[in-house]
Parts: C-alpha cells; sequence; structure tokens
C-alpha cells in the first residue's frame, strides 16, 4: 500500500497575546502612576494631599477625581489580569461616569486657574494662551473615552484606546519639576507623551508584528491636538474666548 508524504508546514511560534496584554498594560499603568506622583509631589502628594496649600477647593476636587482616575487604571488592569472581566465591566460603567466628572471638572480648575492669571512655573505663555492646553486635553480625552466606550466588547481597542486618554493628559504632571526641564523647551513639550505612545507601538510591533489601528490613529489624533494648543491659543479669537472666561471666573469667586 503506497503512502503519500505530506509536506511539512514551518511552525510559527505564536506569542500569548493575552497573558503579555496584561503585564504590558498593568506596567504601563503603574508607570503613569509614578509619573502623575512625581511631577506633583511638590504641589500635592508631598504636599499631605488634602492639607496642599492648593488655591481653591475645586483644585483639591480636580486633583482627587484625577488621582482617581489613574487608581481606577491600574484597578481594571489589575482585574482583568485575574480573569474578573464580569467585575471589570461593571466597574468600567463607573469608570465611564468618573471620566465625564473629569472632563467637567477639567473644565472648571482650568477656567479657575485661567482667573487667578496662572501658568505652571516656567511655562513660556501668558495665561490665556495657556488656558488652550487644558480645555484641549479635556477635548481629546472626551472624544477618546466615547469611543473606548463605543469599543468596550472590543477588548484589543477599548483597552488602548482608555491607555491612548490617560496618556493624552500626561501633559499636565511632566510640565511640571522635574520633567520641566525638558518639557519647557521649544518643540519638547509633549516629549514624554510621544515616549509613553512609542512604548505601545513597540508593544504592538513585538507582540503582533504590527501597530494596532486604535494605536495608530488615536495616538496620532493626541499629538496632533498638542501640536495645535499652542498655535490656537495665540490666537485673536481664543483670546477674545479667554477673556471672557477670565471675566466670568472672576466674577464666581
Amino acid at each position: 500500500m503506497a503512502t503519500v508524504a505530506l509536506p511539512q508546514t514551518k511552525a510559527v511560534k505564536v506569542r500569548p497575546t493575552r497573558q503579555y496584554d496584561n503585564y504590558f498594560f498593568s506596567a504601563m499603568a503603574l508607570l503613569i502612576l509614578v509619573t502623575v506622583v512625581v511631577g506633583f509631589a511638590r504641589t500635592y502628594f508631598l504636599a499631605g494631599v488634602f492639607r496642599a496649600p492648593l488655591p481653591s477647593v475645586i483644585i483639591h476636587i480636580h486633583g482627587a477625581v484625577f488621582t482617581s482616575w489613574i487608581f481606577l487604571l491600574i484597578t481594571q488592569t489589575a482585574l482583568v489580569s485575574a480573569g474578573r472581566v464580569d467585575i471589570h465591566r461593571r466597574l468600567g460603567l463607573a469608570g465611564f461616569g468618573l471620566a465625564c466628572l473629569m472632563v467637567f471638572l477639567g473644565v472648571l480648575a482650568a477656567s479657575n486657574s485661567l482667573g487667578r492669571g496662572f501658568v505652571p512655573p516656567g511655562a513660556p505663555f501668558d495665561p490665556k494662551t495657556f488656558y488652550a492646553i487644558p480645555l484641549v486635553d479635556m477635548l481629546v480625552f472626551a472624544v477618546l473615552v466615547f469611543f473606548a466606550y463605543r469599543a468596550r466588547f472590543n477588548p484589543a481597542a477599548h483597552k488602548r484606546i482608555i491607555l491612548i486618554a490617560t496618556i493624552s493628559l500626561m501633559d499636565a504632571p511632566t510640565g511640571r519639576p522635574p520633567f520641566a526641564v525638558i518639557t519647557a523647551r521649544p518643540f519638547l513639550g509633549s516629549t514624554f507623551v510621544l515616549i509613553f505612545l512609542l512604548l505601545l507601538v513597540a508593544y504592538d510591533l513585538w507582540s503582533t508584528r504590527k501597530v494596532h489601528r486604535v494605536t495608530i490613529w488615536a495616538g496620532v489624533s493626541v499629538l496632533i491636538a498638542q501640536q495645535l494648543q499652542i498655535p490656537i491659543g495665540s490666537t485673536a479669537a481664543w483670546h477674545t474666548f479667554a477673556t471672557w472666561m477670565q471675566t466670568l471666573a472672576r466674577s464666581s469667586h
């Protein structure tokens, strides 16, 4: 009886993507936490949090809520790693509400700072120009969270959008010492945001041998928005708007 030898196929090594996803996204969440703590150490965390000499109650609330988002990110990645996706999804609904509150408080805090004429130490901008930075950040964050919510049943896309939405806020802690040694220089303001995004790109290439389409469009959107902040804030139309908001903020004190 004749036998037919079947051609041998070369085995393709497939990495356990889900396992490495747990490691990578957990590590990124912790790295973001460290960045936030270092950036706000002098003015908030090491100053005693609730006893920190912040200028208003709204800034205290803003700081507490935004910090809660980072801890929620860590909790959510830990739940996925532990296989408790059921709790992760239920907590995700609360997370969406927290994100909406963050946008509201972010605009309030930025307007409060504008009313006080505040800019971060070393920032080469006047308060009205600087006002464009947090408002654009809030717009980008809100849009990304919306798309993350829509993609909640697509884990690969959802977790990348949530991560990039959080990264889009990193110009706040990295705009302060000790990071300001770099970010205060011309054209280097988005350096750390770019580094975070490149880490995600590198992981995509390593784990799947291609960059996820969400990483591309969301990451590019964040970088473009950050490059447009100062040009927008320098326009006459923006200064007119900022002057109106400054008057409104001062009258509400």
